[in-house]
């Protein structure tokens, strides 16, 4: 699986890259910040929403600190999906690295 840090997705986006954008955590953390275009599907939905996921775009996951979001990654990877990236250090390296402005928890 591939790791990408919030420099490297930064530079996607701006390059007008458009990787889904998978943010795994709760409702309430998404709702408190999230990365704009991410979708919000909770870890423990993720099972239910494999097939309306495409197997070969290229899939972002996203978590407060990665570690969900590696999990989430690697489950993906073992049903198939091949272009998934774990973001690390999750939103709370995003805004201390990219957007000063995000809300931190």
């Amino acid at each position: 699986m591939k790791s990408l840090s919030a420099e490297e997705l930064k530079s996607k986006l701006d390059a007008g890259e458009k990787p889904v954008l998978l943010d795994v955590r709760e409702t309430w953390e998404y709702e408190t910040c999230h990365i704009e275009g991410s979708i919000n599907i909770s870890m423990s939905n993720i099972q239910r929403i494999l097939d309306e996921l495409e197997k070969y775009d290229e899939t972002v996951v996203i978590c407060h600190h990665g570690m969900r979001s590696f999990q989430v990654a690697s489950y993906l990877e073992g049903n198939g999906y091949g272009n998934i990236a774990n973001l690390e250090g999750g939103v709370d390296v995003w805004a201390k690295t990219v957007d000063a402005d995000m809300a931190q928890y």
